[in-house]
This record gives structure tokens, sequence and C-alpha cells, in this order.
């Protein structure tokens, strides 16, 4: 068995306020007056996630906080052979909260510019709006990822029990301003959700997409289209969407003939970065280096990098495959 941390690898399904170091989180809480608990980490379900991200997001108020958070993102990354991220960030909601729309987004962006050149991993954002919140917040949201290169997606998180339907037309928009759309659906809900996504809602990839298995003719047409799934194995099973990981859809997803992509989600949560989560893949369905390097690459393919950057990990996951 190769070593993972040398398999170059993409992360398309991250969220970057999950990322944050618990230690960093200790000492942003306190500059901001928040206490952090000493049990922060031990995760179980739903109610210790929300929790968690309400800390989380408590923490963040200064510009400093963001763009530490962005910079360890590259570091950490990096360390677990990640070559390339399109990190997910809540901008607007972030903004709104702290009276600057701009400021967040700002500092991680150049949080993530300085990552860069420290570490050389290439990370592009795609900025996401909760499907439980305004439509408006999702126009502004729009409007900021427009104003920059480095964003290249926005996107619907959260309860797919709010349909997606109120945000057609701010996705409608985005494509035509040149953006990409990924959409979370068929985590939490089934065939209608995914549907809706890769219907009305333009997704390009399906965030999580799991439950595409719920109906086998929506498993043709999700094949025949090629859409990418961002499978987050770990975090499906600790947000009990999956009963183990040794049940986990993810093999027979693969057997179905999608294009399955590894990914992490929310890893300081659950304390699986992506070097883990593909071990943890491969211990739990028996997969040798081979099927690791064609997972990888579907990540490679399935990203909005560059035609330059995709052709240089595709050469590197080579080398590591022959190495």
């Amino acid at each position: 068995m190769r070593d993972l941390l040398r398999l170059p690898k993409t992360h398309l399904h991250v969220h970057l306020e999950n990322t944050v170091r618990w230690d960093t989180l200790r000492e942003i809480g306190a500059a901001n007056g928040v206490k952090v608990p000493d049990d922060i980490g031990r995760f179980g379900g739903f109610a210790a996630f929300f929790a968690q991200n309400d800390l989380v997001r408590a923490c963040l108020r200064r510009p400093d906080d963001f763009h530490r958070m962005a910079y360890e993102f590259c570091q950490d990354e990096a360390a677990q052979g990640a070559r390339y991220a399109e990190a997910s960030f809540t901008a607007a909601a972030h903004g709104e909260r702290l009276g600057d729309l701009d400021m967040p987004l700002g500092a991680v962006r150049e949080g993530l510019a300085e990552g860069r050149g420290a570490f050389g991993i290439e990370v592009r954002l795609l900025l996401d709006h909760s499907r439980r919140r305004p439509v408006e917040r999702a126009w502004r949201t729009l409007d900021l990822a427009k104003r920059h290169d480095d964003v290249v997606a926005v996107g619907l998180a959260g309860d797919e029990a709010f349909p997606g339907d109120p945000f057609v037309e701010v996705f409608a928009a985005a494509r035509d301003a040149g953006l990409h759309v990924v959409h979370h659906a068929g985590e939490g809900e089934g065939a209608a959700s995914i549907r809706q996504a890769l219907g009305t809602g333009l997704t390009e990839r399906l965030g999580h997409g799991i439950r595409v298995l719920d109906d086998p003719d929506l498993v043709a047409e999700v094949r025949e289209r090629r859409v990418p799934l961002e499978v987050c194995p770990s975090s499906n099973v600790a947000l009990g969407f999956a009963p183990s990981l040794a049940e986990h859809p993810l093999p027979r997803l693969r057997d179905a003939g999608l294009v399955v992509t590894v990914n992490t989600d929310i890893p300081a949560l659950i304390g699986t970065p992506l070097a883990t989560e593909y071990a943890r893949v491969r211990d739990a369905f028996g997969y040798d280096d081979t099927v690791l390097a064609d997972l990888a690459r579907a990540g490679v393919d399935a990203s909005f990098a560059p035609d330059a950057t995709k052709a240089r990990l595709h050469q590197e996951i080579d080398t590591w495959l022959t190495s």
C-alpha cells in the first residue's frame, strides 16, 4: 500500500468554517470574548453539529480570524496531499452578521493567496447559501461571487427539506454570468431533491448525492450525464445519513457506473482529514491503490480547475501509482 498522504488529491466538498483547528478556535474565541468549551470536538449527531457550527461563527469576527482560517486551511490541506481544493464559504451570511458584506470574503481570499504561496496548493471558492435563508441573501451571494475570479461557483447548502425552487432565478443568473453551480442534494432527501437540483437548479455536480440510488431511472440519468457526486462517507455516518462506514453506499455508487469523488465535508468536526478519509474508504471497502488513484482522478476531472492544472494532477497521480 502506497502512502496516501503522497497521493495527489483534489478536495471538492469541504466547508471552510468546519476546517478551523480547535486550538485556533480557542485562541480567536478568547480574543473575541467567546468561551470555547474544553470538550470541543466531541461530535455526535445533528445537535452537536449545529452547536459547533454556531460556536465557530461566534468566534469568527475580525479580518484576522478569517485570514487565519483560510491560511491554515491551505497548510493543513497541503499536508494531506491535496493539490487543489474548491472550498465552500458562506460569505454573505458572515458579512451580514458582522455588518460588512465584503470583509469576510476579502480576508479569506487574502489568506488563501498567502497560503498558496507558502504551501503550493491551489484553492478556489464556492460561495454557498442556506436553503433556509432568504432569496435576497442568495442574490447578495451571487453579487459577491461575480466580483472575484477565484470564486468559481455558487450553490445551495443546508436542510433539503427546504426546496430549491425559490432560488431558480438566482442560479440561472449565475450561469449567465459564467459561474458554475453546485448544490447539496441527495443527502437528507431523495430523488425529488436531486431532480430539482439537476433540472431548474442547474447543478453541475451533486453535493453528496448518495440517495440517487433510491431511483433506478435517476441513476441511469446521472450516469448518462456523467454528473459527479461529491461523496463524504465519514460525514454521512456522523450525521446519520449512513448507518456505518461498512454500510455506506459508495461501493454501490461506483458499481452503478457513477462518477464518485471522495471528500470530507466537515473535517474538523469529525476529526477526519482528507488522507484519513481515503484510508477509511480503502480499509472499509478493500480498495487497492489502483482504485484509490481512480477516485483521485475522478476528483480532478470533476473539478473546475484549469486544464493545465488537471493535466499536471493526472501526471502526478500516475507517478504516485507507478512509484
